[in-house]
């Protein structure tokens, strides 16, 4: 059992939320002095800075040139459920989901859209559903990586090149640590506040080509608010994706945005990016390793995220206790390190299994992520004891 006593490193900055994220190493308010505030978000400086987060967004993720890049209102959400909205029905759906956020766009097409010709594939936190049972003559919604249980596909693979249907892939944990192959990918959403420790709101919808057809090609049977509509007279509102946002965003989170893509700039871009993730993976896994008490809650190592690190406890102890008593224990760790102020909203997702959730991506430095796990083991070693002695 590891020493009671606290360990005398504490991170640097405690920031492991999977959402909002940390914001990136030296940040500070003063970053977003030159924000067009003020003013109105159409004046030629407000749309020259939202078309300049369009650029970078392209240029950084290396979006193709015939891929439209938008910004759109309510965060990922706002992103997703516009393209369900305004694009499905036309084919019949396969839609994915092994974690909230994916069992959530299921509840949409089901039960609010209420699609007629819908395959629901799902699977259990920790797993995948059967990636070649997936028919690719339909479309094709899902989420790249599992925010809430730590499951990712591994990879592109899996979707056909000869798809008759669209794929609609919520990659708001994934863009900006993940490589995302665009030729498989025809609707892509994410949101500021992952990868990038943005800030809320605002999101991010990619199109390809075949996507852009749907559009222009299909008008859906039931009515659409304004600001998910992305044609107009069956023509694609082409403004949107060169800056002229539906409705008004905030400029001061648009510079916040910038300056966060300046950062991965500064860094090589995604090179630089993927390699700040690698060794916060590295940093992790390497204790969890060493560690008997912890395991990863996905079990197959090719399709666990390497940004939302789902952690499961497998102390012999604490599974030989109560359901209840044992999600307690997992709270009551996170609630420790919360209170010495070395690790802030690690706990699990509401909806997912009792244990803990750690935030890997680019924004956040593997010295500190070394200097939780010691913390880890005390904050475990202390809740396993109150449990006993309870």
């Amino acid at each position: 059992m590891t020493n009671i006593v606290k360990p005398d490193l504490r991170p640097a900055r405690p920031d492991f939320s999977s959402g909002p994220c940390a914001k990136r190493p030296g940040y500070s308010l003063q970053s977003l002095e030159n924000a067009v505030l003020g003013r109105s978000h159409r004046s030629k400086p407000g749309k020259a800075k939202l078309a300049e987060a369009i650029d970078k967004t392209r240029a950084l993720l290396g979006v193709p040139d015939n891929y439209r890049i938008g910004i759109v209102p309510a965060s990922d959400t706002g992103a997703y459920e516009m393209a369900m909205w305004t694009m499905l029905g036309a084919r019949g759906l396969d839609i994915l989901g092994w974690e909230s956020f994916g069992k959530g766009w299921i509840t949409d097409a089901l039960k609010q859209l209420k699609l007629d010709d819908i395959r629901v594939m799902e699977a259990d936190y920790g797993e995948l559903p059967d990636l070649s049972a997936v028919d690719f003559a339909r479309d094709v919604a899902f989420t790249w990586n599992g925010t809430t249980s730590g499951v990712r596909v591994p990879n592109g693979d899996w979707i056909s090149d000869q798809r008759g249907g669209l794929t609609l892939c919520d990659a708001t944990s994934a863009a900006f640590a993940m490589d995302l192959p665009w030729d498989k990918l025809d609707v892509t959403t994410y949101s500021w506040q992952k990868v990038l420790g943005g800030e809320g709101a605002h999101g991010m919808i990619i199109l390809s080509p075949r996507a852009v057809e749907r559009l222009e090609s299909y008008t859906p049977s039931w009515p659409l608010p304004k600001i998910f509509r992305l044609t107009k007279s069956g023509a694609l509102i082409e403004g949107i994706f060169k800056g002229e946002t539906i409705n008004t965003p905030s400029m001061l989170a648009l510079e916040d945005y910038l300056d966060a893509l300046n950062w991965a700039d500064s860094l090589g871009g995604m090179k630089g990016l993927l390699a700040r993730v690698a060794d916060n993976n590295k940093a992790l896994n390497d204790w969890v390793a060493a560690t008997d008490w912890v395991a990863n809650l996905c079990v197959d190592e090719a399709n666990q995220s390497t940004t939302s690190v789902c952690l499961k406890i497998v102390d012999e102890d604490v599974q030989d206790m109560q359901a209840d008593t044992q999600a307690a224990l997992a709270k009551r760790i996170a609630a420790l390190l919360d209170a010495e102020g070395v690790a802030y909203d690690i706990g699990a997702y509401r909806d997912a299994p009792a244990g803990l959730r750690i935030w890997a991506g680019a924004t956040v430095d593997a010295a500190d992520l070394a200097a939780l796990t010691p913390w880890l083991d005390w904050a475990f070693t202390t809740a396993k004891m109150e449990a006993q002695n309870a």
